[in-house]
């Protein structure tokens, strides 16, 4: 199973994967960059920005493509995938992969405007703005704009996860499919923290740019590469969790689209202009609390960051 432990740490396989999985990623994003970043992109179809085409194709299949490409250069092969998806045994864990990411983030968003209630517009003139915009009367929704919140909260948690899952497989395919099971080696906990950090570093180009943080804070775009390292420790420790629980890579495929789903479900709230480092969308601070502790119990754990359905590696201390 491709979730086994390795008796020793491949190193050369492990810096061949990163040198892909960075080199095609970082590319893309110096190709943003050199065509107007995230702000001055042109567009190429269908209303498009072309930072938008090149970040969901180039940048994020980067890692499955360093999985793809590891194996042929390292003549690794394709066996044990990670992608068989053992339903039947491990069904739990795609509920898990499901409902967590919107409960988590619900539990943030609440969090924040509970400690920043200057920001909760409670009569979502920006949702109006948005309808208005769009040519839609509130009036003509059941519920009002509420009942578009509402509306909105459903498709996220409902139906996000798999219309995203095909983006979120570029990602997941490589990291929680290949470099976790490499990484096991250092011991699962110490594995998990390591893929978390690479992960938050791998997306540095675009945070740089603007992407999740913006330029509302001091000492741009610094502070906003260190709290995505934050946030993708939080949501990876979840995400590796559910891929050592199910033996599959596929639960973190759509525990990661559910993310991307209801992400930004708290912006919809939001008056003023609070600081992006905080909140209200799940990159924040504030709002990935939850996330945070929930990894946090799973690092510390003993036995939480194991697999079950195979031997074992030692579960060191940090």
């Amino acid at each position: 199973m491709s979730l086994q432990r390795v008796a020793e740490f491949d190193q050369r396989r492990v810096l061949v994967f990163l040198a892909f999985a960075f080199g095609i990623a970082w590319a893309t994003g110096l190709v943003v960059y050199l065509t107007g970043g995230l702000t001055d992109s042109p567009t190429v179809f269908a209303g498009l920005s072309l930072w938008v085409v090149l970040v969901s194709t180039g940048y994020m299949f980067a890692p499955a493509a360093a999985n793809v490409l590891t194996r042929l250069v390292t003549g690794e092969g394709f066996a044990d995938l990670g992608l068989r998806p053992h339903f039947r045994r491990a069904w739990r864990w795609w509920v898990v992969a499901w409902l967590a990411p919107p409960l988590l983030t619900l539990v943030g968003v609440a969090l924040f405007y509970g400690l920043f209630p200057q920001n909760f517009d409670s009569s979502l003139a920006g949702v109006t703005g948005l309808l208005g915009g769009a040519g839609v009367e509130p009036s003509s929704i059941p519920g009002g704009v509420w009942g578009f919140v509402a509306l909105q909260v459903v498709q996220a948690v409902v139906l996000a996860p798999f219309l995203n899952g095909l983006f979120t497989l570029g990602e997941e395919f490589g990291w929680r499919a290949y470099l976790l099971p490499k990484l096991v080696p250092l011991g699962w906990r110490r594995a998990v923290v390591v893929l978390g950090v690479v992960w938050g570093v791998w997306h540095w180009p675009v945070v740089a740019m603007g992407y999740n943080y913006g330029f509302d804070y001091p000492v741009a775009p610094w502070l906003g590469m260190l709290v995505m390292v934050v946030f993708t420790f939080a949501v990876g420790t979840l995400l590796a969790w559910l891929t050592l629980r199910a033996d599959s890579v596929w639960p973190a495929v759509i525990g990661h689209a559910a993310v991307n789903g209801i992400g930004a479900i708290g912006l919809l709230f939001v008056q003023g202009q609070p600081s992006s480092l905080l909140g209200p969308a799940v990159t924040g601070l504030v709002v990935g609390l939850p996330w945070l502790a929930v990894a946090l119990w799973l690092v510390w754990r003993p036995g939480s960051l194991s697999n079950p359905a195979v031997s074992a590696a030692p579960d060191q201390q940090l």
